[in-house]
């Protein structure tokens, strides 16, 4: 039988979500604050979790923080129950580590496709954990295959045009893999001035920050259109780089290119002309964009200034006068390249 640790303050609702529970053929443990929820979590090893957020003693973050830091409960699914609603919430929740999340009030069938759903990953990687390595290697041998692997074992997330998907200095749960839509990652200067340090479209992997030890995020990814994204963990996409020795050979390759890239923006922003800035971005831009050069891209100006590093002014500035010159065409926040040759060649 499946047990489940149900943390929650209010006794009506914590007895009457225990009964809902029992009568699905639960076994539940039933704690009043996170406190008690950590110490019962350590003794009987429930085979799922579900806790609220607002507690007195140790709230659900500090609960779920708790037991993420032992190595008997730190991967046991953890669901977060609370009427806290807000994206902010939701986010911190999930950044924390936590695998779902259902709001105040939520229905039966709501609350118990949730665990169901849990227990159903949770049995598919237990399986996929106690293949050989060998097996393991002739799964994932290349990005390719990696990719696959996020498509049907991974997390899936959706992020709305311009909000974010994690923070600087947030922690870093999840790699991730775009199924659909745009990601730029940037950083913000002492004089609050944003500096994009990639760009990324579908089909490209971003999120990871070391495979040696887990390191906050050194930058804040946005999403510049509504975005589909697969996640698995860092935990797990650390262990299938260390079955995987030729993927991991791959991935260092992919990291060395956007090193390449970060240098070579560098090197513009220090060196190149305004003009030169502006046409190499809107080029960078194209690339990511679109599946052809002359498509139209829709983009903001600060976006592209960022990337350019050049001041907003400046860069409409520019941009009015290749217009003049019949190098694009622009309407809004459309950006048309008329003449791509030119604008390869403007130095």
């Amino acid at each position: 039988m499946t047990n489940i640790l149900l943390i929650e303050d209010d006794m009506i609702l914590r007895e009457n979500t225990a009964e809902i529970l029992e009568l699905s053929e639960y076994k539940v443990l039933t704690a009043a604050n996170g406190k008690i929820g950590v110490s019962m979590a350590k003794e009987h090893i429930p085979d799922i979790i579900i806790c609220d957020i607002m507690m007195p003693e140790l709230d659900g973050y500090e609960t779920l923080k708790s037991l993420s830091q032992h190595q008997a409960t730190k991967h046991i699914p953890f669901i977060f129950l609370s009427a806290k609603t807000e994206r902010g919430d939701v986010r911190k929740g999930m950044n924390l580590g936590a695998d779902d999340y259902i709001t105040k009030p939520f229905t039966e069938n709501e609350l118990i496709s949730a665990i169901e759903s849990r227990l159903a990953k949770v049995a598919i990687l237990k399986e996929a954990k106690n293949n050989t390595e060998e097996t393991a290697g002739q799964l994932i041998k290349t990005l390719n295959d990696l990719k696959i692997y996020f498509d049907d074992n991974g997390t899936s997330f959706t992020a709305k045009k311009d909000t974010t998907i994690y923070e600087e200095a947030e922690h870093s749960n999840y790699v991730y893999l775009i199924n659909k839509g745009i990601v730029k990652c940037h950083q913000i200067d002492n004089q609050g001035k944003e500096l994009v340090t990639g760009l990324y479209k579908e089909d490209d992997l971003f999120g990871y920050t070391s495979f040696t030890s887990n390191m906050p995020h050194k930058e804040t990814a946005t999403a510049i259109e509504t975005t589909s994204l697969s996640g698995i963990s860092t935990n797990e996409f650390n262990q299938i780089l260390n079955d995987n020795p030729k993927l991991a050979i791959e991935l260092i390759q992919l990291l060395s290119n956007d090193l390449l890239y970060v240098k070579d923006q560098l090197l513009e922003m220090a060196y190149s002309s305004v003009n030169k800035k502006t046409a190499d971005t809107i080029l960078k831009f194209a690339e990511k964009i679109n599946r052809k050069p002359e498509d139209p891209i829709n983009i903001s100006r600060s976006d592209l200034a960022s990337v350019a590093g050049i001041a907003t002014e400046t860069l409409i500035r520019t941009l009015a006068s290749f217009k003049k010159q019949g190098i694009i065409g622009s309407d809004g926040r459309t950006i048309r390249v008329l003449d791509i040759e030119k604008l390869k060649h403007i130095q």
